[in-house]
């Protein structure tokens, strides 16, 4: 089985650029930024089910973690340390950004497909890079029959990109050009037995530069076929998104619910990133970013309301995700301990 040498250079940028963005809940996003969350250390008493509390939040067998938030685990011990760790803390999945992370020795992917199932961990997913200027870079645009390769050994039923789709500017024509990439990608992950998926961050809700009356997120969706392309919500940056973009750019209202985009369209989001933010309108982005159940972010009521659609329960894969912890392990015991405490409310 082949081995990848190190991570797509361009995803490994834009994920270093996310790592250094801080960003804070704004006035706009208070519909689901509420009372602090359930602390992670009242866990035990939560999980009880006490206070009247219902069935658990977060559906059995579908919390996950997004592995970028322990690279620096993964690069000095390894793989097989990191998911004895997950597994302890009770993690189903784990979601992949490259498949080596700095680890300490090389591993392929057949070891590392064994690895996890060993641990008791599910693949459910990876990011890859959308598009590079190197004809050779490891990314859907430039070597997709090796990307799809790759994800097939590995038994992904989802493949996809942190990428937004800006390859060919800002304008409406441009995201209907990626977008049609897309549909491509989509429809060769298909023909694999996967789905192709589109991670967010907040720009993807700004405005097209030659029509700032249309939200770039909304042609995208249009744009893309429903039954090829999927999109993994970040939670935390489209709440971000919501506080950046909730006005066009001559001061006119636009306001939009993340959760909207998800209710409308359930079986549009197999995926989501779970990750938490403390409120900070004077900063840029909104959210200072902290650890899942430390911040504003609502996810009992997020969660709750997808689950509880009819016949979504088990269609979604939650993954916790920090880009920039303290101190990893810990971020994942916590996020992971909060997240299962959550219940939902009697008579909901």
């Amino acid at each position: 089985m082949s081995r990848i040498s190190q991570p797509d250079p361009e995803l490994t940028h834009r994920l270093t650029r996310r790592g250094m963005l801080g960003v804070a809940a704004g006035a706009t996003a208070a519909a689901l930024v509420g009372a602090a969350a359930t602390p992670a250390g009242a866990a035990t008493e939560a999980a009880s089910g006490s206070a009247g509390r219902g069935r658990p939040v977060l559906p059995p067998g579908r919390l996950g973690i997004q592995l970028y938030s322990l690279r620096d685990k993964v690069s000095t011990l390894g793989f097989a340390p990191v998911f004895a760790e997950l597994a302890k803390y009770g993690y189903d999945e784990v979601e992949f950004a490259g498949y080596t992370q700095g680890s300490a020795g090389p591993i392929t992917l057949a070891q590392l497909k064994r690895l996890a199932r060993n641990h008791g961990l599910n693949p459910i997913g990876s990011h890859v890079g959308y598009y590079s200027d190197d004809p050779n870079a490891y990314t859907f645009a430039q070597n997709l029959t090796k990307v799809l390769d790759d994800a097939q050994a590995l038994g992904l039923k989802h493949i996809g990109t942190a990428s937004g789709p800006f390859r060919y500017g800002s304008t409406v024509d441009a995201w209907k050009r990626a977008a049609q990439e897309f549909n491509t990608y989509g429809a060769a992950a298909r023909a694999r037995g996967m789905k192709f998926y589109q991670h967010n961050h907040s720009e993807e809700f700004s405005f097209a530069t030659d029509n700032p009356k249309v939200r770039l997120y909304d042609v995208l969706l249009a744009e893309t076929d429903p039954d090829l392309v999927f999109l993994e919500m970040d939670i935390f940056w489209a709440y971000s998104g919501q506080f950046r973009f909730s006005k066009r750019p001559d001061g006119t209202a636009a306001p939009f619910e993340p959760l909207d985009y998800v209710l409308k369209q359930p079986h549009r989001y197999p995926l989501f990133h779970v990750k938490d933010g403390v409120s900070d309108p004077a900063n840029t982005y909104g959210y200072r970013m902290t650890d899942v159940g430390d911040g504003d972010i609502d996810y009992r009521r997020f969660i709750s309301a997808v689950t509880r659609l009819r016949g979504e329960r088990f269609a979604h894969h939650w993954q916790a995700e920090h880009d920039q912890p303290t101190e990893s392990f810990t971020f994942a015991r916590r996020s992971s301990e909060h997240l299962h405490s959550l219940r939902e409310k009697c008579g909901e």
